[in-house]
C-alpha cells in the first residue's frame, strides 16, 4: 500500500512538473497568410490540429506539386522558446526535405506553376528541444515511465521530450487560390526513448510524422 502511495505521489509530482515543460499548442499565428481563414477544427479529437481551413476540392485532379522552401515564422506569437536560429533553420530545411520525399510518392515534384499542380507552403512556427539526459531519464524512472505509458495510450505528448509546431498552406499553383490550411503540433510517441537521445530528434520525428499524415490525407481523398 505504501509503495503504491509513493508511486502515485511521484507520478503526481512528475505530471505537475511536466505540465510546465510542454510546448504550447499551436495558435492562429497572426502573420500567416491564411490566418483570417483558419477556424477551430471541431473534427480534431487529438489536439494536434486545432485550427483548419478547408475548401471543397477534388484532389484527384492534381498530379503535380511545388514544395516551397520552408520558412521560419518570426512573428511575436512564435513558439520557439530558447531554440537557436541555427536550429530553426536546420529544422525548416529538414521539413522541406521530408515533405518533398514523402509527397513524391503521390505527386510529380516540379518547380514552376502549371495546370493540375498544387503548391505547398510550410511555415515552422515553434519547436521545443529535448533536454537529452532528463528526457531519457523520464522514460526510465518509475513516475516518468507510468506517465509516458498513459500518454502513449492517449496518443499525447511524453515527458521532457521535444516537439514541433508548424503551419501547412496548400494552394492551386496556377491560380494561387488557397485550398486548405492548418496549424499542427507533432511529437514522438510518448514511449519512443530513441527520440530523447539528442536535442532535436523529437522535433525531427514530429516532422516525419506530419509528412506521413499529409501524404495519408492526400491518399484518402
Amino acid at each position: 500500500m505504501i509503495k503504491k502511495l509513493k508511486v502515485g505521489a511521484a507520478l503526481m509530482l512528475a505530471s505537475s512538473a511536466i505540465a510546465g515543460c510542454s510546448t504550447p499548442d499551436p495558435t492562429v499565428y497572426s502573420g500567416l497568410a491564411s490566418a483570417r481563414q483558419l477556424q477551430p477544427n471541431m473534427a480534431d479529437k487529438t489536439g494536434r490540429v486545432p485550427y483548419r481551413y478547408q475548401t471543397n476540392v477534388n484532389w484527384s485532379q492534381y498530379t503535380r506539386i511545388i514544395v516551397d522552401p520552408a520558412t521560419v515564422y518570426n512573428g511575436p506569437d512564435n513558439q520557439f522558446g530558447k531554440v537557436s536560429e541555427k536550429d530553426k533553420a536546420l529544422l525548416a530545411n529538414y521539413m522541406q526535405a521530408q515533405f518533398t520525399e514523402k509527397l513524391k510518392t503521390r505527386f510529380a515534384i516540379i518547380s514552376t506553376p502549371a495546370p493540375a499542380t498544387l503548391r505547398l507552403h510550410l511555415t515552422l512556427t515553434g519547436a521545443k528541444a529535448t533536454t537529452a539526459v532528463l528526457g531519457t531519464a523520464s522514460h526510465i524512472d518509475v513516475a516518468g515511465g507510468l506517465y509516458n505509458t498513459v500518454q502513449a495510450v492517449r496518443g499525447r505528448e511524453g515527458s521532457m521530450t521535444g516537439s514541433v509546431n508548424y503551419a501547412v498552406e496548400i494552394y492551386d499553383a496556377a491560380s494561387n487560390r488557397l485550398l486548405s490550411s492548418y496549424v499542427t503540433k507533432q511529437y514522438p510517441n510518448a514511449m519512443n526513448i530513441g527520440a530523447s537521445f539528442t536535442a532535436l530528434e523529437a522535433s525531427k520525428v514530429g516532422i516525419r510524422k506530419g509528412a506521413d499524415a499529409l501524404l495519408a490525407e492526400f491518399n484518402r481523398l
